[in-house]
C-alpha cells in the first residue's frame, strides 16, 4: 500500500499528488449536512477541508498510523474560512491543498472547494502543529516527515499565491460625506 496517494477498486489514482495541488476525489454532500435554508451548513464545509488534511498526513507521513507509532499528530491551531457561493443539496465537490509556508513544527496551507462545474464555493486558510501526545506541546517533525513536507513546498513552490490568502475580518471605516 502506498502512503501517498489513495487508489480506487482498479488501483487508479483518486487524487492528484504530484506538482499540483493535492485533490481529494468528488465528493457529494450528505443528507444531514444540509440546513434548513436548503444548502450546505457552515459546519460541514470543515468536513469538506479536514478530508482534505487527511490526505495530505497521509502525503507526509504523519497519518493514523504516525499517531499510533509516535504518539504524535497534527493539531490545528486556526483557520479562515471564506463562504462564498451556496452548495446545494446535490453538489459534486473537490476539495483542494495548497502548502504555502512551513517551519520545524507548522504547516501554512490554503484550501478550496469547488464545485464539479468548477466554480468556487469556499476557501480554508489554515495552521497546523505538530504535537507530542505525550506531553502534550508542539514538537519538531521528525527529519522523514520533515523531509516529504521540504519536498511538498518544493512542488508547490511554483503555484501561484492564491487569492484572499491573509485577509482579514473587517467592517471597513464608512467615510463621512
Amino acid at each position: 500500500m502506498r502512503a501517498n496517494n489513495a487508489e480506487n477498486e482498479t488501483g487508479a489514482d483518486t487524487h492528484a499528488t504530484s506538482d499540483t495541488l493535492i485533490t481529494t476525489p468528488p465528493m457529494g454532500l450528505e443528507p444531514g449536512w444540509i440546513d434548513y435554508n436548503d444548502h450546505l451548513n457552515m459546519a460541514y464545509y470543515n468536513v469538506l477541508f479536514d478530508r482534505a488534511v487527511d490526505i495530505v498526513y497521509e502525503r507526509i507521513g504523519a497519518g493514523p498510523a504516525y499517531l499510533k507509532a509516535h504518539q504524535a499528530s497534527l493539531f490545528t491551531v486556526e483557520t479562515h474560512i471564506r463562504y462564498l457561493r451556496e452548495l446545494k443539496p446535490d453538489a459534486l465537490v473537490t476539495t483542494t491543498f495548497q502548502l504555502i509556508a512551513h517551519d520545524d513544527k507548522r504547516l501554512h496551507g490554503y484550501q478550496e472547494v469547488r464545485h464539479r462545474d468548477g466554480w468556487l464555493a469556499a476557501t480554508c486558510e489554515g495552521l497546523f502543529l505538530h504535537v507530542d501526545q505525550t506531553v502534550p506541546r508542539a514538537s519538531p517533525f521528525p527529519a522523514p516527515v520533515l523531509a516529504a513536507i521540504r519536498q511538498l513546498m518544493r512542488a508547490h513552490a511554483h503555484l501561484p499565491r492564491p487569492q484572499g490568502l491573509g485577509s482579514a475580518i473587517a467592517i471597513p471605516a464608512r467615510s463621512k460625506a
